[in-house]
């Protein structure tokens, strides 16, 4: 049997998310999250019965159509064409990963009964996560602000019988896939629609996809870098602890500490230098790692705080016999995070470009472009061409999402996030992060061959050991095209211990 990870208010973090989806737990709700949905369903069937004042969303039209009453006879045709109309999604495709953490983090936040869902919604959600049942949503059209409300609308469609979904590696109608389950699809009750397609899940899921892959490339800088130092028989001096007391960032303290750690016993680093002191982008990685882990940090918190939230609108509290709109579907504290984010990944692959050119530059012994023969051989020379063209890219990525806003739903939302752009735009960022480091790893583990027989310490020389088998020493010009994606994939493989990333 899979493990199981039981829905309840107890904080979710990234630790916790990390072992869901690494030892595939299967989702159920906690009793007190049953019961809590369930309240809060009674309540609204109640409130409904008893009252026909206006509430927005349950009886009402939406956006700028909040003053249209709906009679009471037509509110599950309401909460239907509501789905239908604002699944308006369109562009490239939300990686499943993601798509898998939206159902997940959309019953979190319905957990919590504030929403007003029938529990049998809830558990088709999870039902559709434990099968790998899994929406066809479309990375444009949200706004950020009113909930990501068009790649909600595609997470909510299969529900009711429309749009498509991925299931055994292949794209199928929900309505097939209802049947082949024998599920009928959900009548949605009042305030439903809203419930589902209000929510800020859409820019949650990527944040919490980044930020898991952000952290472990964190460490990765860390490691790759104290490699490249090696490479370019740099200097330890820069990162001793009393450097670093002085000026004690939690970042900057963390990163030295690692790479202390990562070269402890290497014969390299301990021999005599000739050289006073080193470039930048290798005495100051503490400094600037340093300052993308705090950053990461501050992301975190953001995240964290979010993925324990309610987020949907109108708020509906029972115990005090309430029900508020409010606006907790906007993403701006998501918004400024996700770009926070993006200026901070972008930093590490930037310094991490600068030291792909300091070794394929021909200074302290190297080779020029770290090949025999530099001439007939162009060797490491396009490397780091290929690295700075994609510096330059992460640039323009970097440039906050967040500073915009376009009115909308004729004036009534006339202030939005824009944070699923943000999110879109740091995914591409932090994956090619993660293919600049590739390259810098190349480039250093060419480079030590040329430091022979010195040799780095034991736990580098065992990581070079391994990545060697995926990518061996160039002795003349070859489709460097083929390294650098086993150098990517190589990274992406790697396993690090949880603990170790998220410290």
């Amino acid at each position: 049997m899979r493990p199981i990870h039981y829905i309840s208010q107890e904080t979710i973090d990234l630790e916790t998310i990390s072992a869901i989806l690494e030892e595939g737990k299967t989702l159920e709700l906690a009793d007190s999250s049953v019961k809590k949905i369930q309240a809060c369903r009674d309540y609204l069937n109640q409130k409904l019965k008893n009252q026909d004042s206006p509430i927005y969303g349950i009886n009402t039209g939406f956006g700028s159509l909040y003053n249209v009453k709906i009679s009471k006879e037509n509110l599950t045709k309401l909460q239907e064409n509501l789905v239908m109309s604002h699944a308006c999604g369109t562009g490239e495709l939300v990686p499943k990963p993601i798509v898998k953490l939206m159902l997940f983090l959309k019953v979190q936040s319905l957990s919590y009964g504030h929403s007003g869902v029938q529990l049998e919604t809830a558990q088709r959600l999870l039902d559709f996560y434990n099968h790998d049942i899994l929406p066809v949503i479309y990375t444009q059209g949200s706004l950020g602000a009113s909930g990501d409300l068009a790649p909600l609308a595609h997470l909510a469609l299969p529900l009711i019988g429309k749009g498509e979904v991925y299931f055994e590696d292949a794209v199928h109608t929900a309505e097939s896939i209802l049947k082949k389950f024998n599920w009928e699809p959900i009548t949605l009750q009042s305030k439903e629609g809203l419930a589902l397609l209000n929510g800020t899940q859409f820019m949650s899921a990527y944040g919490i996809h980044l930020l898991m892959k952000a952290y472990k490339l964190s460490y990765l800088a860390d490691l790759i870098g104290s490699t490249s130092l090696e490479a370019f028989d740099g200097r330890i001096e820069p990162f001793n602890e009393l450097v670093h007391l002085v000026r004690p960032h939690k970042g900057q303290l963390k990163t030295a500490e690692r790479i202390r750690e990562f070269l402890e016993g290497s014969e390299l680093i301990g021999q005599d230098k000739v050289h006073v002191q080193d470039p930048y982008s290798f005495r100051c990685m503490p400094q600037v790692h340093g300052a993308s882990k705090d950053t990461l940090d501050f992301v975190r918190k953001t995240f964290i705080t979010e993925i324990n939230s309610v987020t949907d609108n109108p708020n509906i509290f029972s115990q005090d016999d309430l029900i508020i709109s409010g606006g907790n579907f906007h993403g701006q504290p998501l918004a400024l995070a996700l770009d926070y984010m993006k200026i901070a990944m972008a930093e590490l692959g930037n310094i991490s470009e600068r030291r792909v050119f300091q070794l394929v530059s021909g200074l302290r012994g190297l080779p020029t472009f770290l090949v025999d023969n530099p001439g007939l051989n162009s060797g490491f020379m396009i490397p780091q061409y290929t690295a700075a063209s994609i510096v330059s890219a992460n640039k323009q990525l970097a440039s906050p999402a967040s500073i915009d806003s376009i009115v909308s739903s004729n004036g009534q939302e006339d202030h939005v996030s824009m944070g699923a752009n943000a999110a879109t735009q740091a995914y591409t960022l932090v994956h090619n992060v993660e293919r600049i480091l590739a390259i810098e790893l190349f480039n250093a583990s060419q480079a030590l061959y040329f430091r022979k027989p010195l040799k780095s310490s034991a736990f580098i020389e065992s990581v070079l050991m391994a990545y060697r088998q995926d990518v061996s020493f160039v002795s003349n010009d070859r489709e460097l095209h083929i390294d650098i994606k086993n150098s990517v994939s190589f990274l992406s493989n790697l396993e690090i211990d949880v603990q170790e990333i998220y410290a």
